[in-house]
């Protein structure tokens, strides 16, 4: 049976945009964490995102080849790497919160949503899935076949990849910690996915991306996975067809145009 379609509105309006995450970014540390329905909870590192790049990211930057496209960049530290090491990047991300922090850093990004449509589609030359991001939307095949669709032929994604052995569509909300019965209402609830690289390799293969390199850096796993042939379209869900065209006057101070990041 095919998997449900990625809710785009429900991860991208009700959760990533709340209060919790984006109070979280501002201050620059948590706590924050990504809850169960059966109460078991995922800490989220937001110290780390928001300080420099450290040594295993670093591990995942230097194998980037040409222009390269955040999902999911959060506060930009990725982003602003890139830019320090002569890569044209950019940044996207539901949160505004982690757009106006990328911005600050002297990155580029743009609040979007990866199922919304994009620049330079079909040119990028890497994808970066890290910090946890395979499991936008809660359905990896939909995301690796758009990340897929984002790539140049013989591109690259990059991904971070869960450090067990694990397979699993959740539906998840953030907590900070501090609910009480007099505070303010939860966040919402929406899919999330986490993958190990055994179940990432699974569902990457039929998207036409093969690995090419799986490594372990501080503890952290990853796996970097070519575009080698045409990777199927799907039809846009209605959210997606509606949303706002890119347009110039949408891109950051940094980018020019429509095709602000051709080249490497």
């Amino acid at each position: 049976m095919n998997p449900p379609r990625p809710d785009v509105t429900s991860w991208t309006t009700d959760s990533w945009s709340t209060d919790p995450y984006a109070i979280a970014l501002r201050q620059g540390h948590g706590p924050l964490f990504l809850r169960r329905t059966d109460g078991w909870l995922l800490p989220l590192d937001v110290e780390r995102w928001c300080a420099g790049a450290d040594t295993a990211d670093l591990s995942a930057l230097h194998r980037c080849e040409g222009p390269v496209l955040d999902i999911g960049c959060g506060p930009g530290r990725l982003v602003a790497a890139l830019a320090a090491r002569g890569h044209r990047a950019l940044g996207i991300d539901v949160s505004e919160a982690a757009v106006d922090r990328t911005l600050l850093l002297g990155g580029s990004a743009l609040h979007r949503s990866v199922f919304e449509p994009l620049p330079d589609e079909g040119r990028w030359g890497t994808v970066l899935l890290i910090d946890g991001n395979i499991g936008i939307g809660g359905d990896p095949p939909s995301l690796l076949r758009r990340s897929a669709n984002l790539l140049a032929p013989g591109g690259l994604l990059i991904v971070e990849t869960a450090p067990q052995d694990i397979d699993e569509r959740v539906r998840v909300q953030l907590d900070d910690g501090r609910a009480s019965a007099s505070g303010p209402a939860p966040a919402a609830a929406f899919p999330w996915s986490r993958l190990g690289t055994a179940a990432l390799l699974r569902y990457a293969r039929p998207e036409g991306l093969h690995s090419v390199d799986q490594w372990d850096t501080d503890g952290r796993a990853f796996v970097s996975l070519r575009r080698i042939r045409a990777v199927r379209t799907t039809s846009q869900a209605p959210e997606t067809r509606n949303s706002a065209a890119v347009i110039s006057s949408q891109f950051p101070r940094k980018t020019s145009g429509d095709s602000p990041l051709a080249g490497s």
